[in-house]
């Protein structure tokens, strides 16, 4: 077990999951990161649900599920990872998921070049609790999007973001993925009830 340091690092350890199982379960990428990393525990998840697995009904809904347990866990401050049974059992074949480690290697070779340690201070303690709090609104707002075609895709890649920047530390991007989350809560919100309007009108 080796804690990754970059996007890289998240999707060899993937391809390297991938290669070893036919089925690679929630609780063997736990096991792979370690259960003190938040960071790469809130990427992974997020950076699925944009390849085509997140394109399954429900998939989404999922995600946003295990996205919102670790970030619940992060902004009560525990030191270590915990994941109920029925998430840490969950499974996919491991030739879907190296399939969809292929796919995210483009986004992670730009995260990798541009996102690194900077402004490190908006990376401290209380700065992570106040992303876990507004990662918990984006996970909130998947659900009722995921009837939206790629509605949900917004929210997912301010998570991301926040994955990326608590994983190296990168206080710049930090503040960039507070923005594109509140940007995302909002125009989740303005999407939700223009089609609850819409429906309504008609």
């Amino acid at each position: 077990m080796k804690e990754p340091h970059s996007v890289k690092d998240i999707l060899d350890d993937l391809d390297e999951l991938a290669e070893d199982k036919d089925e690679v379960c929630i609780a063997d990428v736990v096991e792979a990161f370690g259960d003190r990393s938040y960071g790469p525990l809130l990427l992974v998840p997020a950076l699925v649900e944009l390849t085509p697995i997140g394109a399954i009904p429900g998939v989404p809904t999922f995600l946003a599920l295990i996205i919102a347990v670790v970030a619940v866990q992060m902004l009560v401050g525990e030191s270590h990872l915990w994941l109920p049974g029925f998430i840490e059992n969950r499974s996919v074949k491991g030739e879907k998921l190296a399939k969809a480690s292929k796919k995210l290697r483009g986004i992670g070779r730009f995260m990798d070049k541009w996102f690194h340690g900077r402004m490190k201070h908006f990376t401290s303690r209380w700065y992570r609790r106040l992303a876990a709090l507004i990662i918990l609104f984006l996970c909130a707002s998947i659900p009722p999007l995921e009837v939206l075609p790629f509605a949900s895709s917004g929210p997912m890649l301010a998570i991301a973001c926040f994955g990326v920047a608590i994983m190296v530390r990168d206080g710049l991007l930090m503040i960039v993925a507070t923005v594109l989350g509140i940007g995302a809560i909002g125009l989740g919100y303005s999407l939700w009830s223009g089609g609850e309007g819409g429906s309504s009108g008609g």
